[in-house]
């Protein structure tokens, strides 16, 4: 369908810009609105980029960028370009674009500009991706969809664009940075990544390429995909690999299955080389007992393989192909997390294996992934590296952080209910759950948060969220008229019943002013800070309500998360270690706030903050409230501390008049 709309809207660019072309100079303004205008939509859709490429002297002489900034390019700023692709004014945005599509046919020899040599074109352009590597890689987040709406897609199109054609390797450093950086948060979604991963392989033979800094990490991360040990060091290939594992004895074979389980253990990336490597020695008796080595399990998951050895061979052979290879990281995680011994996920197990996908399942699941598996082999994929990395959920380019949310706090705390959601969304096409008593079904609900389907989503949201998106905004919608913030009721009887049913919510819903801050603090203290709540530990997950700031400190909106624990970090210093169900947690909320990831105690998939820091972002939380802790022995100097932090940020525009 986006073909045709890019095909549809091509000619009336054409004309737009020789309207403009034809125009005189002093008459250009109206004809200029038409030219962005079209443009915009041009940009929105896959292929826009290069279209306007191919028009780039037509751009150039139109005089679309007549008395701007980018009609002399020659005094550009490279690092202004990260303001840009943020801004809501959706006419300096496209003229970045446009000027930055300019310059890269300035930079391949397609045009010339009169101030501007192809050479310095090609690095400003490299000096432009160099700076947006974060925009480029973490995709839309809440930020640039709450400023700019459907036009957030254009950064995201345009980075790949340039990126594609000025050539990862002018940028590579930074790139291997960035990809460790994204891997130590263990996403489940990493084909990004893997097609990053391919790009530096491809750089890495070229000799014209010097690497730097990071040449060693970009070699762990090539041979993780494409040679993780010995006998694939030269990615020979599939079947030639297949061919050496045939001609090996018990300790090649051992060596070979320690490194791979190294790789993968090492990375979070699965090989296809690793793939064949277990399913040759799932098939051979006598070698049978090197699949705990191969998958570089612990003895919990040791244990449990061995008490469940014919679930888990049966799900290597229906969930693990090359085409499916983190099917393998999933199952080795979740094996380690011993789940299995609850006594209902191996019988749901048995049960996903055997599931029959309803139509609509069946066609969402290949147009998402193609069909050279079948639709419920990735589902299965999708359900083992959930339960293996139950905080690796990501919410793609969605607004639907509750649903995202529920998934990951089900796959964590109550696996078995999440294959129960799986197979009602895949079988029947419908969820049915209550709100106080009552029964809603996603068949019967009316749209909920997302505006469309979604396909950048792992296998299981893909099928799961929009049921569950849908069953929220109902269940919003029942609570219309009360006084009180909607989430009070809803958390409990959405996520579970280990919701605390105590609610504090840090504003009135009725003015959207700061209310009772103190309150409001001192019992976040009291709840959740174990010097003030008799170091009682969390025990269940618990969601909570966050003020979204950009870099600056400013609101940008509210976002669901979820608190799973708190605790001392490496320095001794109080954190709150948190799931962010975006596809990256790693953020600067300004003044200093900068969401870590990796490096203070965190475990796979979760960010933290110190204690003080986390709380000046917070608006609503749960707690029980047969478990208060001891609100009255906070001290007030830090409620103070953090009053100050909220009235500078998300609050400054919300404390109410004296």
């Amino acid at each position: 369908m986006s073909d045709t709309l890019l095909t549809d809207l091509l000619p009336r660019m054409d004309e737009a810009l020789q309207v403009l072309t034809d125009t005189p100079a002093m008459s250009k303004t109206l004809e200029i609105r038409r030219v962005l205008d079209t443009a915009r939509h041009v940009l929105m859709q896959p292929g826009g980029c290069e279209a306007l490429e191919q028009r780039a002297q037509q751009i150039d002489d139109s005089g679309v960028f007549l008395g701007t900034d980018w009609a002399d390019p020659q005094i550009l700023v490279a690092s202004l370009t990260q303001h840009a692709f943020q801004t809501r004014d959706p006419d300096i945005l496209v003229l970045e674009a446009m000027s930055e599509i300019r310059l890269l046919a300035v930079a391949r020899g397609e045009h010339e500009h009169p101030t501007m040599t192809s050479v310095q074109a090609h690095h400003f352009l490299t000096q432009v991706l160099a700076l947006n590597l974060e925009l480029m890689f973490q995709g839309i987040n809440e930020a640039r969809r709450t400023a700019q709406g459907q036009a957030a897609v254009i950064p995201d199109f345009l980075l790949r664009h340039l990126a594609e054609r000025i050539g990862y390797e002018h940028i590579i450093d930074s790139l291997i940075e960035e990809i460790w950086r994204m891997l130590k948060q263990r996403p489940i979604q990493v084909d990004t990544v893997k097609q990053m991963v391919t790009q530096i392989a491809v750089c890495q033979v070229n000799p014209d390429i010097e690497f730097r800094s990071s040449g060693q990490g970009a070699d762990r991360l090539v041979s993780a995909l494409f040679g993780p040990t010995e006998a694939s060091r030269e990615d020979p290939g599939l079947a030639i690999y297949l061919e050496r594992l045939e001609r090996m004895d018990q300790g090649a074979l051992q060596s070979e299955a320690t490194g791979m389980s190294r790789a993968m253990h090492d990375t979070g990336l699965v090989s296809a080389y690793h793939v064949v490597l277990l399913r040759y020695l799932c098939l051979q008796e006598e070698f049978a007992h090197l699949v705990h080595d191969a998958m570089g399990l612990s003895s919990t998951g040791r244990e449990c393989l061995m008490c469940y050895r014919p679930l888990v061979m049966e799900l290597i052979d229906k969930a693990i192909h090359a085409e499916t290879t983190q099917a393998l990281y999933g199952l080795t995680l979740m094996l380690e997390r011993g789940i299995l011994y609850q006594s209902p996920v191996a019988p749901a197990l048995w049960r996903q294996l055997s599931l029959t996908l309803n139509p609509v399942a069946r066609e969402r699941m290949t147009l998402a992934y193609g069909d050279a598996q079948p639709p419920n082999v990735r589902l299965l994929e999708g359900v083992l590296c959930m339960l293996g990395l139950p905080l690796g959920v990501g919410q793609g380019n969605n607004p639907t952080c509750q649903s995202a949310r529920a998934l990951s706090m089900w796959a964590y705390n109550d696996p078995d209910y999440l294959l129960q959601m799986v197979v009602w969304a895949a079988r029947d096409d419908e969820i049915v759950m209550h709100f106080e008593g009552q029964p809603i079904s996603s068949r019967d609900s009316q749209a909920g948060l997302a505006s469309g389907l979604v396909l950048d989503l792992d296998p299981v949201s893909l099928l799961v969220v929009p049921h569950l998106d849908r069953i929220y905004a109902e269940m919003g919608r029942r609570c219309i008229g009360r006084d009180e913030d909607p989430h009070r009721w809803i958390n409990p009887e959405f996520h579970g019943w280990w919701t605390g049913r105590g609610f504090r919510i840090a504003v009135d819903i009725a003015t959207g002013h700061l209310a009772q801050l103190d309150d409001f603090l001192r019992y976040f203290y009291a709840s959740y800070h174990p010097y003030f709540n008799d170091n009682q530990p969390v025990i269940h997950p618990q969601p909570a309500g966050i003020a979204v700031t950009d870099t600056a400190g400013r609101f940008i909106g509210w976002h669901a998360i979820t608190i799973q624990r708190v605790g001392l970090d490496p320095d001794q210093m109080m954190r709150v270690y948190f799931y962010n169900p975006n596809n990256d947690s790693g953020q600067d909320w300004g003044h200093g706030v900068v969401v870590s990831t990796a490096g203070n105690g965190e475990r796979f998939g979760e960010a933290s903050l110190p204690f003080e820091q986390f709380a000046s972002r917070l608006y609503i939380f749960h707690y029980d409230p047969l478990e208060p802790g001891n609100p009255q022995t906070v001290e007030q100097s830090l409620l103070d501390d953090i009053t100050a932090m909220v009235h500078q940020s998300w609050a400054a525009a919300r404390i109410p008049e004296i």
